[in-house]
């Protein structure tokens, strides 16, 4: 029997990589992909849990250092979107589903209607409690680093910036109410070249990433999904970093 398969993704050129590999071998029915988060709402959060000054670090290394370091890193990202064979067209219009979040009564209605047998997610906001149990289907997720240990975002640089590059890599895992906590399903590392950096290291991750998504995706249609041993039982939640952090690893550890 075919398995019946949405996706529930963000606005993001990796949403496109994924849909276009994937749907090649495993029929993808619909996407639903949410608006981000409204920046004000997002940093009042952050402020809560990390104190002002943090999140002003943080925010202007996003300003500043992934623009300029994009400029300089054209070659090598095409370079690796060629290795990887990642494809960015643009998913039909027919196939998307516009929601404002992906925890909306619309997405929930959606899923309860269309009664999938597996949501693969990407690049979305933490999933409800209510969106998980709208429907049986099994939820997994893409996940730019090795979880438990990097959960949160921009894993692979953290590896690195922790001289922990044991720990670099890419995970694909179930889905549950945590962030990024549910049972892994498989891992696998990266070994970056001295020609990557912050804004390279996530597209050799989705790169293998899909690779490890297509097997899990034949475990899956064949009703042999299961867990795997991970690679190690730390866990941590990780944000981006502020500029003087980076700037500082950079000029005196060479942490690109």
């Amino acid at each position: 029997m075919t398995k019946k398969i949405v996706m529930l993704a963000g606005k993001d050129e990796s949403t496109n990589f994924i849909y276009n590999a994937l749907n090649e071998n495993f029929f993808i029915d619909h996407i639903v992909q949410e608006n981000k988060v409204s920046r004000k709402k997002f940093i009042q959060r952050r402020i809560k849990k990390q104190g002002y000054i943090k999140v002003v670090g943080q925010i202007l290394f996003q300003l500043f250092i992934p623009k300029l370091l994009k400029i300089f890193s054209k070659e090598r990202i095409e370079n690796i979107k060629a290795q990887y064979n990642l494809i960015d067209d643009l998913i039909p219009t027919k196939k998307l589903i516009a929601v404002e979040s992906i925890n909306s009564k619309t997405c929930i209605e959606f899923l309860k209607k269309e009664k999938p047998d597996l949501v693969i997610v990407n690049g979305t906001r933490i999933i409800s409690k209510k969106v998980l149990n709208s429907t049986s289907a099994t939820f997994i997720n893409i996940h730019a680093g090795i979880t438990p240990k990097y959960r949160g975002v921009h894993g692979g640089y953290w590896a690195i910036a922790n001289k922990d590059e044991k720990n670099c890599g890419v995970t694909i895992h179930c889905v549950d109410a945590g962030i990024d906590t549910g049972s892994v399903l498989k891992q696998q590392l990266i070994k970056p070249s001295n020609k990557d950096n912050f804004v390279t290291y996530p597209y050799i991750q989705i790169g293998e990433g899909i690779n490890l998504f297509n097997e899990v995706l034949q475990d899956f249609s064949k009703n042999q999904l299961k867990e795997t041993q991970i690679f190690s039982k730390e866990s941590k939640l990780w944000y981006h970093p502020t500029l003087w952090f980076y700037i500082i690893n950079r000029l005196f550890r060479g942490i690109k």
